[in-house]
Formats: C-alpha cells, structure tokens, sequence
C-alpha cells in the first residue's frame, strides 16, 4: 500500500477531507504537521501532499509562507523525493506553495524570478466559493491517467487568490509540453475568459498545471471534496479519479 504524508500548516483546513479521499482510493496516510516535519517523514511516503487551506492565515501573499517553511525543514528531502520517483501533489492552498517552490512547473525547487508563473488576486478583488466547470487538457500526467483528454469535470472552489498568470511565451512552452494540466470552461466546454466561468481571471483559463515529467500536480479545485450525494443539482462528472490513479501509479 504507498503511503501519502499531509503536510499541516497553520490554518490549513482540508486535511479531513484529503486524508479520506486517499484512504479511500487505496493509500495508507500520515498528517504530518510543517514545524516537526522531517526528511524522514518524506523518504518513507511515495506521495506527498500540501492541502488546501489558509495558511498562516495567508497575511502574507497565498502559500508564501507555506512555501518559506516547507522549503527550510524539507527542501532538500523534497527534490531527492521526486527525483527518486515519487509523487507531489497541492491543492488550492498547496498549489500556491508548490508554484513559489518551484515544483511546478519546474519540477525542482529554484528561486523564482519576476516573470514567472505564479498565483494572485482574483480580478473579482475578493475571496470566491462556487463550483467550476474544469476541461481535462492534457493526460501527461500520472495524476490524470484516470480520465481522457476533453472530459469536463465540476469542481468546488474556494480561494481569493487563485488567478494563474503568465506570459505568452511561458504559456505556450507549458501547453507544448503537455503541462497545462486543466483549464476553466463554459457549459458547452468552450476555454472560458471572463467569469463566471473563469472565476478567478486565469490566463488561459488555467486551472491546473504540472511538472514537466507530470509528477507534480497544482491545482485550484478541491478534488479532495467529493463523496457520495453531493452537488446533485450540477451537471458533469465531480471526481477525477486523482487519489485512485496516484495509487495505480505506484502498482
């Protein structure tokens, strides 16, 4: 059975919901909070997963501070994990740390410079909580073996600081690489450019994103929030499969 390590921060608060969804997909687990986090802890789990959530109370950008930590106790076990074969995955809150470490899209910890992608303000100017319409764009990713590339998916979102910027030159490298993992759509499954089907502003619609080996995962939506009865009244599929298709990986 591979094994998941939860990453806890201050104030994140999806660690219930991520901790069944992996158990239920076939991973045995561990919530781990940052501050007593070691690369022990990293070296024995296949997965590693940074949820969703406000850390520290995001007084600081969305994930910087999750990022400054994660980076301190275990930047070093973090890259010797991945390239060892295993698997990164953050969610909302998570995918704002994973993007200021650099894992994605880069596959590596580096010292971001101003152009490139990051995570900012919804062009709403506030916090936004709704479910979104999300296209699978590219099935590179181990993270996606469960779907097919144009399967729209819902996905309940909830962040005020989920709007993926980059330039054009960076965006067209991630889509000719496959990394471009998911994007926001319309209905009709039309790449969606202003809300409410785009709820936060991306470019490009850009919802989730990955490394380039497809082994990191960043995304907005809370995949981990699914069970049985919800959302009845939502048109499209709501689970991606992401907790079972990480554990097929490891099989």
């Amino acid at each position: 059975m591979p094994h998941a390590l939860l990453l806890k921060y201050p104030g994140t608060n999806c660690d219930v919901e991520t901790e069944r969804a992996l158990r239920a997909a076939g991973f045995s687990t561990q919530i781990q909070p940052i501050a007593t986090a070691t690369p022990e802890h990293v070296a024995k789990s296949q997965l590693v997963v940074l949820g969703g959530g406000f850390s520290y109370g995001d007084y600081v950008t969305s994930g910087r501070l999750a990022q400054l930590e994660t980076e301190r106790f275990l930047g070093d076990a973090l890259q010797r994990h991945h390239a060892g074969g295993g698997m990164l995955l953050g969610i909302c809150n998570g995918f704002q740390a994973l993007i200021k470490l650099g894992l994605v899209p880069y596959g590596k910890i580096v010292n971001i410079q101003e152009n490139d992608p990051t995570l900012t303000f919804n062009t709403i100017g506030r916090h936004i909580s709704q479910m979104a319409y999300t296209r699978v764009t590219s099935t590179k990713s181990p993270w996606l073996a469960g779907t097919r590339a144009g399967e729209m998916f819902a996905v309940p979102i909830s962040h005020g600081e989920g709007r993926f910027v980059a330039d054009e030159a960076t965006l067209r490298r991630l889509a000719e690489n496959g990394q471009i993992a998911t994007q926001y759509v319309d209905p009709d499954g039309n790449v969606a450019t202003d809300m409410p089907f785009n709820p936060n502003g991306s470019v490009w619609a850009v919802e989730g994103i990955t490394s380039p080996d497809g082994r990191v995962l960043g995304k907005m939506g809370h995949c981990e929030r699914k069970g049985e009865n919800l959302y009845k009244n939502v048109p499209f599929n709501k689970d991606m499969q992401i907790f079972e298709s990480g554990v097929k990986y490891f099989k």
